[in-house]
Parts: C-alpha cells; structure tokens; sequence
C-alpha cells in the first residue's frame, strides 16, 4: 500500500491501476501467459517514468514494460512485478517532411503513426496485423518485422534515434535525427530488441518515406517456393526493387482461412499449393499516373510481367487487384494469421529466419520430422517470403509438453542447420529462452548477461526474459 501511495503521488490516483483493474494487462495475446501484476502504473511523461524507475530500484520492485500488449512469446509476463503502461505517452510530437522524419512518443499506436504520417504523403512502413493496438515502444523492443521487410527493413533500420529511462531513473538522450554520427559505440541500437531488459524506451525518431502514389496488388499461385522466388527476383528487377510485400500462404493455411471467416473467397477460381500476396509500390509520376487508356503504368507492368512468367510456367495462376477493396481482401487474407493460427492451445509457436533460398528446404525437412514428433499435429504456416522470416506453427494433437518441446528443438535445429534463427520478429520473452540456452553462442550470452548487469544491477527490469539462467 505505501508503494501504490508513492506511486499515486507521482502519475496520479487514477493512473494507478491494482486488483481486479489490471485485468486488461494480466495474460498475454495468446492466452498461453496469465499472471497477477503487483500494479500497473500509468505514467505520462518521461519526466514521471524516471520517478517511478527511481522508486523501483530504490525499493528492489521488479518492473515489466507494456505497450500494446501484442507480443506473442511470453514478454510481458509479470507476476508480481510492477507493470509500466506507456499508453498515456502516445503523441506523435513532429513530423518533419522534408527531413522525412518523426518524432514520437512510446505509446503511439501504429495505426496512429501511419495516419499522421500520410497527412503529409508519407508513410512509416512498419505494417502487421495488430497495427490497430501495437505501440511503437513495443514494436522497438521487439524490433518487429512485418510484411514491408522486403523493401524497407525492419524496426531497427526505421529508427534513427531514442530516449530511454534506465534501470536507476536516469534518462538518457540518444535523440539524434542524423543518418551518420559515428561518435562513439551505436547505444540506441542496445536497446532495440532488447525487450525491455535495459532500459524503457520513452520516445524515438523514426523515418519516413514517401507514400507509393500508386499500388499494384496481386495474389499469384507458384508451381513451387524455388518458382516464388523466382517470381520476386524478376519482379524487382523489373521494377527497380519497388517489391513492398512478398508472402506466403500455403493451401492448409488458406482452408484454416476460409474455415475461421466463412465469407471470405479463395484467391483463386482453383485451388493451388503456393499461393502468394505480392505489392509493388510506385512513387514516381510515369510508374503512377493512369495514361490515356486509364491504365495505371505500374499495375500494367506487373501484369506484363506475370504473363511472361506464366508462360515460362513459373505463374501457375495469377489475379491482379483492381480496386481498393479487392486489394483490401487480399491484405486481409495475410493479416488474419494471428487470428487464424493461434485460435486454441496448446500451440508452438515459431518464428524462424533463413536464408531465402532455404525457405523450401526448411519446410520440406520439417514436413518430413514432424510425423515422427505427433502423428496427428497440424501446422499453420505462413511467411515473409521476401526476407525469409517463416512463422511455423504446430498445433500439437498430443497433450505432453515434452512432445511440445521436442517439436520446438527439431526446428531450431533443421533453421540453424540451414543457417537460420530461431528468433526472427517476436523476440524471445519467455518462450524462447530454452531456444536461448540451447542454441545460441555461449560467449554471446556471457557477454549479453555483461551488458545487463552493467545497465541493471539490480536485475529488476523485465527479469526473467531473453537470457537463460
């Protein structure tokens, strides 16, 4: 009680959350974590964020960041733990458009950012399907990925600068908004993907680009994933590296699809194994501007290019959007996955990288282990094919968590074989860290482990996730 007083004193009576108040913030997305906060604390400055980490390190009181509260691998759990909520702290401060940069606080929503961002015909191209309550504080600690990977590179290569609240309270200013500053080591980039273990991050300064003035959206079914990629090397030669999405839905997943929202349509008048979602975005006026005939030069350049793929037999079927909701349905199909894969438990959950030409192999090998694991498991599969980043879920038939465990250790070992990670978006919270003490570097870890006892000795931020014990 002495502490929730401090506290109230600091952000507010209202903003400190405890008892059955805390239920919004007590499981994690996929129900898989449930847990009992000590309180959750709504501050709404970075200036109250310092006080309350001051209280916490001074009173020995484990803290856990949350921003939307859409991470999938257990990091958010907190039983016992304070809870820092960010979502007071949600202005975009400046958008500079010449610059092509903005300045925004942790607890901005994604969907918030892209909207600002386009008031000025820019765009923040991170996209996922939890836009809508994902915060960009979150997506920084994660360093999430998302389907626009391919063309704009993921959260760390988006960010230019932060603001971060150590362990003991104090603020540091990483706040830069230059491309080049070689002044030292690279601080910001510590704590992005860190997940909260070393620091809150408060505030950032991300990049933005212009907004494609003209999109061509197409679903195009594969002989195979080697023809798919085949598909995405002609496709951005073609279009001088224009590709903004690539991904990948297999047949399984377009039934689970089709089972879980019975009015969505196939993509294709047949069925057909590979199927892919691919974007082209155009800036420039010639690739964007209808012509005389109506026709919009960068969606007739990736029907000409399908064409000839079909008749080279690489495109086995192929239909190009021709509206914005017919564009809007093949997003939709992508951006259900969540919904789609993680519907009942108990699930694996995988979040795999490998090299691009490795995606084929990984499944194949894959396909063939997992029987001997559970005969009867299902899989839910869909990819960023663009960057090789595979979500390979197993919905276990069998109730033992040993089999769980075996079928999570087969594919770290066939990705990492094939010179992959077990870890490519979702970060590593609490479910991945036996993934941590099994198959990443030792010397790595000792030197992580290093890095967080110098930035937080005491070991109260988000403790227990990313390092193994």
């Amino acid at each position: 009680m002495e502490l929730t007083a401090q506290l109230e004193g600091i952000v507010g009576p209202g903003h400190v959350l405890t008892g059955g108040d805390t239920a919004k913030f007590d499981h994690d997305w996929t129900g898989k974590y449930r847990f009992h906060p000590l309180a959750v604390v709504r501050p709404a400055s970075t200036d109250e964020v310092s006080r309350v980490m001051r209280l916490a390190h001074d009173t020995g009181t484990p803290v856990v960041p949350v921003s939307g509260n859409t991470g999938l691998a257990g990091g958010t759990h907190a039983e016992g733990a304070l809870m820092i909520s960010l979502d007071r702290m949600n202005r975009v401060r400046e958008i500079r458009s010449e610059a092509r940069i903005a300045v925004v606080e942790a607890g901005v929503i994604l969907s918030n950012l892209h909207t600002a961002a386009e008031a000025h015909a820019l765009v923040f191209p991170l996209t996922f399907g939890a836009r809508g309550s994902a915060m960009i504080g979150g997506a920084l600690s994660t360093n999430a990925g998302g389907s626009n990977v391919v063309r704009y590179g993921s959260t760390r290569g988006l960010c230019l600068g932060l603001e971060v609240v150590l362990a003991d309270g104090r603020v540091m200013d990483l706040m830069t908004e230059l491309h080049k500053d070689n002044s030292g080591y690279d601080l910001k980039d510590l704590f992005i993907g860190a997940e909260g273990t070393l620091g809150l991050i408060t505030a950032a300064v991300v990049k933005l680009f212009p907004k494609p003035a003209a999109y061509a959206t197409a679903m195009v079914a594969a002989p195979g994933l080697p023809e798919a990629l085949t598909l995405l090397n002609r496709l951005q030669q073609a279009t001088g590296g224009m590709v903004e999405a690539f991904e990948y839905m297999p047949r399984a997943y377009v039934e689970a699809h089709l089972a879980k929202f019975p009015d969505a349509r196939e993509p294709f008048e047949a069925a057909h194994e590979v199927n892919i979602m691919v974007e082209v975005g155009a800036t420039a006026p010639r690739d964007a501007l209808p012509g005389p005939d109506g026709e919009v030069p960068v969606v007739a350049h990736l029907e000409e290019t399908l064409a000839v793929l079909m008749e080279e037999g690489a495109v086995l079927d192929a239909v190009v959007a021709k509206s914005e909701a017919q564009r809007a349905e093949m997003w939709k199909r992508r951006e259900d996955a969540a919904e789609v894969t993680l519907g009942r438990l108990p699930i694996v959950n995988n979040d795999i990288a490998v090299p691009l030409d490795k995606v084929a192999v990984f499944l194949d090998r894959m396909a063939a282990a997992l029987p001997g694991l559970d005969a009867r498991a299902e899989t839910r599969v869909v990819a960023h094919l663009g960057d090789g980043n595979v979500h390979y879920t197993v919905l276990p038939a069998s109730q033992d968590s040993s089999v769980h465990d075996a079928i999570m250790e087969t594919v770290e070992e066939v990705a990492l074989d094939l010179g992959g990670s077990f870890s490519a978006e979702h970060g590593i919270g609490l479910s991945k860290k036996p993934s941590m003490a099994r198959r990443k570097n030792p010397v790595a870890v000792e030197v992580m482990r290093g890095i967080k006892a110098a930035l937080d000795p005491k070991g109260i931020l988000n403790p227990g996730k990313v390092l193994p014990e």
